[in-house]
């Protein structure tokens, strides 16, 4: 098959929109729920955890880290208490949700998103047209959003426990403000994912898979051309799948990306107040944390805790999601 291939720069496993407009439709207004009493808004099943936050080292000087991504220098980091969900949002809550507000994503605005190629039905491979320049197992699928994952003909059923995904950061703010919640900081969202743990490399230590056994859905085989699933999974599992953190946080390596509240930039945490960060006040992308089912050590290598990555605020992708935090 021939393709058009156009520019975009690759964020890691995620590529950009880039040069495109959704719909005039104007967004529906979200407003704020009261979650209380409400599964679908409160996280379902446990509900919220509580932490207690304090000071922590965050960031890596791992040789296997990404420099350029600015990951490092290990600083001190302190934030105040906060809740987080254990989980990522599921296709029920989001489901919930767009039921109760009749709210549109940005896939759906724009007619498309991007579905990784071995997860295209056949059918609606023939009509791709265009992949990322720079990372061509993308494909752009018309009619691709959270509901129909892999295009049109495609459904969540029998996924409602997955995380939901081709999730813009807008969208994912839009089911914060519905669920009386936010999006973690980046700082809140390393020291939750870290468990309780100091300067390790994954949610559970050292060891990708200590003992021989999987800890996480990552990409096993060779990328991008063959996925041999051995952890389980060729794409999304549930949001409980494999043993959660010291904290009792599931997926927080691998799965889906998640969104954080703040504005991407690989230097800027060097002179940052360490109490509380946010982030730069302004920027062009926003933090992505946790890896994906398609991270693997050959290409991205982005499943390690302290691990960065960011995209556009508008952009969406078949391995992005997110997970909700609230004040303490």
């Amino acid at each position: 098959m021939a393709f058009k291939k156009i520019e975009s720069i690759p964020s890691c496993c995620a590529p950009m929109r880039e040069g495109a407009a959704p719909s005039a439709e104007p967004k529906t207004d979200v407003l704020p729920g009261n979650a209380a009493g409400d599964p679908a808004r409160d996280g379902g099943k446990n509900g919220m955890i509580r932490l207690s936050g304090g000071s922590f080292l965050m960031g890596t000087d791992d040789e296997e880290g990404f420099p350029a991504d600015g990951e490092g220098p290990i600083r001190e980091v302190t934030v105040a208490p906060f809740l987080i969900d254990p989980y990522a949002v599921t296709n029920d809550r989001f489901a919930a949700f767009v039921a109760d507000t009749g709210y549109r994503t940005e896939a759906e605005r724009f007619g498309w998103s991007f579905v990784f190629h071995l997860l295209v039905p056949e059918e609606v491979a023939k009509s791709v047209t265009q992949v990322p320049r720079q990372t061509p197992w993308w494909y752009t699928v018309h009619g691709a959003h959270w509901a129909q994952p892999e295009g049109p003909g495609t459904s969540i059923e029998g996924r409602g426990d997955h995380p939901v995904v081709h999730i813009s950061w807008n969208d994912a703010e839009a089911f914060c403000r519905w669920a009386g919640k936010r999006l973690p900081t980046e700082a809140e969202w390393e020291y939750a994912a870290r468990g309780g743990l100091v300067g390790k490399r994954y949610p559970w230590g050292d060891l990708l898979k200590p003992d021989g056994k999987h800890m996480c859905n990552i990409f096993q085989g060779k990328f991008p051309e063959k996925n041999n699933a051995s952890d389980g999974y060729v794409g999304t599992c549930p949001v409980d799948a494999f043993e959660p953190n010291g904290f009792g946080l599931y997926n927080v390596s691998g799965n889906v990306w998640e969104w954080c509240a703040d504005w991407f930039h690989p230097t800027y945490h060097r002179e940052a107040n360490p109490l509380n960060p946010k982030g730069p006040p302004n920027g062009t992308s926003r933090v992505m944390r946790g890896g994906s089912y398609l991270c693997h050590k050959s290409y991205c290598n982005r499943y390690r805790v302290a691990a960065r990555s960011s995209n556009t605020p508008d952009s969406s992708t078949g391995n992005a999601g997110f997970r909700c935090a609230a004040d303490a």
